[in-house]
């Protein structure tokens, strides 16, 4: 089955007709449908299909017991509406190049597998990565059972209503053992290839991130007859804060969003007495994240206190910088310098991924097909269907480069 009719296949699962996205949640009806696909597409091509005690979904070519097998693939779930590519593109774009391999007659010497991640997006339960995280020991049993999502339903009870066993996850170390190598492709989040006219390019690393709560407390009071002078409102605080976070953000060259809002007691008539913020920000070194965060916390608690507003700030999640395996990014580029006799750009990435995950336990690494509208997480991202091929392609290249070695 070619690129084209699988990703075709693929499109409508979990699509909404309104918006254009996605919400393919994690244990839902939709990533059903989407896991149902993935297993679909190893048995008609005669691959080993298993099921990981995380949910995690492998097809294989060859015996993984014999160690030291080399692993592509990504993630089927999604953000709140968003694109078609971020996940899918990694996944289909494994068994095309597996496909392609076959095509060329190629020998390998290793066992090949294919991995669809389970709830990278953390779109349901507010923790991204819960599969690769489980199965690399970054997420304990416990931690995990804990998981709740907005309508209270817990992570266990989501896995039994799809027809898995909680009661089995935790940390794989033989199965990372089997592993010689990861390599995931996918979409570039960003515009770095587009404007260095590269298709493909090679991750070096990825950028030190986390997410923070700002709480600003205030007055609940009446819209109409409070006098400005009188008022002790959070909302004037928090949008300040959120300015802030674009000049320290800019200053810093790095990013910082408050994309995430929540507000007490949320009537058209009434001053707030709770704005709860979340802060998401990342930056390529710790020191220059540290700076844009510790910018803002000062900026948001100068402006908490000039409108009388009390402030706590929390940080709820935070991931160092992550550097892929040198040996294993330096082979890729050998391999792609060798059959394109072109230099592929190195680039890092602000976005986190499963091979950020197992990067701390097995060799990882990463490619990036180009996007050239830099959109992500949204309906309106893309890649052309002639960039995605080549991705294919390069992916295949890399497979064979390493499983032959």
């Amino acid at each position: 089955m070619s690129f084209h009719s699988m990703w075709a296949e693929l499109l409508p699962v979990g699509r909404g007709s309104a918006s254009g996205g996605y919400r393919r949640y994690a244990w839902t009806g939709a990533d059903t449908d989407c896991r149902a696909w993935f297993r679909e597409q190893a048995e008609a091509r005669g691959l080993a299909y298993e099921t990981d005690r995380n949910g995690n979904q492998w097809a294989w070519l060859g015996d993984p017991a014999a160690g030291n097998a080399v692993v592509t693939g990504s993630h089927l779930d999604s953000v709140p509406d968003g694109g078609a590519f971020d996940g899918p593109l990694g996944v289909v774009s494994a068994f095309a190049a597996l496909d392609e391999l076959r095509g060329r007659g190629a020998r390998l010497t290793r066992p090949l597998g294919i991995v669809n991640f389970g709830d990278e997006e953390g779109a349901r339960f507010g923790l991204a990565c819960v599969g690769s995280r489980l199965t690399a020991g970054a997420l304990t049993a416990e931690q995990a059972h804990r998981l709740t999502d907005g309508d209270g339903i817990t992570l266990p009870r989501a896995m039994e209503a799809a027809g898995y066993d909680p009661d089995t996850i935790g940390p794989d170390p033989e199965r990372l053992a089997r592993i010689g190598a990861f390599v995931e492709l996918h979409v570039e989040q960003g515009r770095a290839l587009d404007l260095s006219g590269d298709r493909i390019g090679i991750a070096s690393a990825i950028w030190p991130h986390g997410r923070w709560r700002f709480d600003f407390r205030g007055e609940a009071n009446h819209a109409g007859t409070t006098r400005l002078a009188d008022r002790r409102d959070p909302m004037l605080s928090y949008s300040e804060t959120v300015l802030a976070a674009r000049r320290e953000a800019e200053l810093a060259g790095a990013v910082a969003t408050f994309g995430k809002i929540a507000v007490e007691p949320n009537g058209v008539n009434a001053i707030p007495s709770l704005v709860r913020g979340w802060l998401d920000s990342r930056a390529a070194d710790q020191e220059s994240l540290d700076t844009v965060v510790g910018g803002v916390e000062k900026a948001a608690r100068e402006y908490a206190a000039a409108h009388g507003v009390d402030l706590d700030v929390v940080r709820e999640s935070f991931t160092p910088v992550v550097e892929f395996d040198h040996a294993l990014r330096d082979e890729l580029a050998r391999i792609l310098g060798s059959t394109t006799a072109l230099a592929v750009p190195v680039l890092g990435t602000g976005a986190g991924h499963d091979a950020g995950i197992l990067s701390g336990r097995i060799p990882t690494a990463m490619l990036f097909v180009r996007n050239p509208t830099g959109v992500s997480h949204s309906p309106a991202e893309y890649a052309a269907e002639d960039d995605c091929v080549a991705g294919v392609s390069a992916l295949a290249d890399v497979l064979e480069g390493l499983a032959r070695t």
